[in-house]
Order: structure tokens, then C-alpha cells, then sequence
């Protein structure tokens, strides 16, 4: 391994003046920091973490929290977990990983010990108890998702709001007045999850607007409950024709039981789904959708902390406008039937 008295041996300067050009402690000239920086090119000299941190009062580590819980979809969440590290170790920054569910402690754990310079949480909440605590610290922060009261931070997300609007008049276009919502699991509107309440809300608002009525059912997603779920739907909304799934786990039963119910998808019944892509065009039928832009949302929030620990961002709501991609899961309709007065003699 490369040690900076080598450095400073090869650009025959001392080694003082390597550590100089590595802190930016001092005014170095610039013919001697291009010759100090050519050094460790060539060299390939990688300076100690520990001691740069030392160094710089800064430890170049982000901190991204984000619970794994069983009710969410963990595979949207690790995307996003893997967009936030690309982008932060391009900007020359590692990431902690804190999954566990420990709400405000694990807050005052990474702002009390120095362990990162900054955080990105997820998993947001309307009323969320760690806000209180960002507010309190000059830690940067970012949260991926929205809250209730976004005073003072910064948060960037999908708007989910616009999303629940943009189902609602698709399939108002196609002539549906009886929607289902198939939710998250119940636990995740028990704890006002911002996402699925947004949505909700969004949808609700916009399908009043249009004379949509609107049955939310939450799911734990799996065969068995999709069916209770689904009978429950039927039994109390039995002209429901359009669903609109926000629960990825509920989307391959919801359409295998549709199938055993003789329900065609879509000339019976439209679908569409709140999902990645990559779910949306591998289920059994290729699914209407609104795409969740996880690696974006990764990306933005990453450089938007890395603006605030440069001294440079200030507190905003970034919001991701939604697009939906038909495919063949929705289409117009079923015409009604026929009344006894209706029917021709």
C-alpha cells in the first residue's frame, strides 16, 4: 500500500505539503499541487480514511435509514437503496445502511456519534417522529417521502397525489364508475405512511371531481388474502369494474383469481397498477401503470444532501410528476346490462 511519505517523496516535496493538498487546509500553488496530485495518480495513493476524516472534521459517509419492515415491498425500497449509493459514491461519498425500525434513536445515534456527515431517510410517515430531531440538528438531512408538514426540511419523492388523480381519470375515460382500490397492508395506513395516504387521497379527490365511486380495501397481498379481499369488493360493490392496485404483492393473485372467476382483464375488468416496470411488464397480463422512479428519487435526493453539506442547498419539496404507461390490462367498460324493460320483446 501507498503511504503519503511516498507521495511526497515521488513530487519531492515534504510530507506536510501532500497533507496540505489532501485537507485543503493551506494555500498550496498550483504548480505544486499539480505535481502533488500527478503523484498520487501515478502512485495510486488512497489516504486513510480514518485520518482523512480526522483531517477534514468530516468522515464522507451519508447515512441512508431505511426499516425493512415485513408490510413493505422490499424490493422498490433496495432499488432505491442502490441508487442512493452509486450516486453517493460518485460524488465521493460512502453510505451506512441503518434498516432497523428504530425511529428517533437511530436519528440521535448517527447525529451524537459523528458517524455520518449526513442522512437521507425513507419510509416517511405523515406525522413522522424523527422530524422533530432533524429540524433540531445542522446535520443535512433529505427524506425520501413527503410528511404532513414539510416546514424546514427537504424532501423528495414521487406525487403520489398526482398518481391517485391519474388512475382515476384513466379509467373515468374508459367509462368505470365503480373503482376498487387494492392497498398496502392495513399496518402501513395505521401508521400514516405518506405514499399510500397521498395516493389514496389523490385518487378520492379526483374521483369525486369525475363521479367515480371509489371502495379502498387494504391488503396484506399473498393468494388468500387477495381472495378475501376480493370477495369482500364483489359482495359489497358487485358492478365494480375498474381496480387500481397499489400493493405489488397483491397483483399476480389479483389477477389469477379474476381468471378463476371467469373476468376477463380487460374486456370484464381494467387493472392498473402503482409498480415498478419491471413488475408491471413480467405479470400474466402486461399491466397498465404508473412506473415508481426509484432510481430518480435516489439520485435527486442524493444530490441534494451533497448541496447541503457543499453549504449550497436550501429546504425544498421536490416532487416527481407520474406517468402512466397503458399496456393491456385496461380497456373501456363492459356495456351495462339490459334492463326487463330494456330487453327487446
Amino acid at each position: 500500500m501507498v503511504t503519503l511519505a511516498e507521495v511526497a517523496q515521488h513530487a519531492g516535496v515534504s510530507a506536510s505539503t501532500v497533507s496540505y493538498v489532501l485537507s485543503g487546509k493551506r494555500s498550496i500553488s498550483a504548480r505544486t499541487r499539480e505535481r502533488v496530485e500527478q503523484s498520487i495518480q501515478v502512485l495510486g495513493y488512497h489516504p486513510n480514511a480514518g485520518a482523512r476524516a480526522l483531517a477534514s472534521n468530516r468522515s464522507n459517509i451519508i447515512a441512508l435509514m431505511i426499516p425493512l419492515r415485513t408490510d413493505m415491498y422490499v424490493p422498490v425500497m433496495m432499488e432505491i437503496a442502490i441508487a442512493v449509493t452509486t450516486s453517493a459514491r460518485a460524488h465521493g461519498y460512502d453510505v451506512l445502511l441503518l434498516t432497523g425500525e428504530e425511529g428517533p434513536d437511530a436519528v440521535r445515534r448517527v447525529t451524537g456519534s459523528g458517524l455520518a456527515d449526513a442522512m437521507i431517510l425513507m419510509d416517511v410517515e405523515l406525522d413522522d417522529e424523527r422530524l422533530p430531531l432533524l429540524r433540531g440538528t445542522a446535520q443535512p438531512s433529505v427524506l425520501i417521502g413527503l410528511p404532513a408538514d414539510t416546514g424546514g426540511l427537504t424532501c423528495v419523492d414521487l406525487d403520489f397525489g398526482a398518481t391517485g388523480a391519474l388512475c382515476a381519470e384513466h379509467l373515468a375515460m374508459l367509462g368505470h364508475r365503480d373503482i376498487a382500490v387494492i392497498g398496502e397492508a392495513p399496518a402501513v395506513y395505521e401508521r400514516h405512511t405518506g405514499f399510500a395516504e397521498r395516493t389514496l387521497d389523490g385518487l378520492r379527490t379526483r374521483s369525486r371531481e369525475l363521479g367515480l365511486r371509489v371502495l379502498h380495501r387494504p391488503c396484506e397481498g399473498g393468494f388468500d388474502a387477495m381472495s378475501l379481499t376480493l370477495a369482500r369488493v364483489f359482495d359489497e360493490r358487485p358492478g365494480t369494474t375498474g381496480f387500481v392496485v397499489q400493493n405489488e404483492q397483491a397483483v399476480e393473485p389479483l389477477l389469477a383469481l379474476l381468471r378463476r372467476q371467469g373476468r376477463a382483464v380487460p374486456e370484464d375488468v381494467s387493472v392498473i397498477a402503482i409498480c415498478p416496470d419491471q413488475v408491471a411488464v413480467q405479470a400474466s397480463v402486461r399491466l397498465t401503470s404508473v412506473a415508481i422512479p426509484a432510481q430518480e428519487m435516489g439520485r435527486s435526493a442524493v444530490e441534494h444532501v451533497v448541496a447541503k453539506l457543499a453549504g449550497r442547498g436550501e429546504d425544498e419539496v421536490v416532487l416527481i410528476a407520474p406517468e402512466l404507461t397503458v399496456r393491456a390490462s385496461t380497456g373501456p367498460a363492459p356495456a351495462a346490462p339490459a334492463t326487463s324493460q330494456e330487453r327487446p320483446v
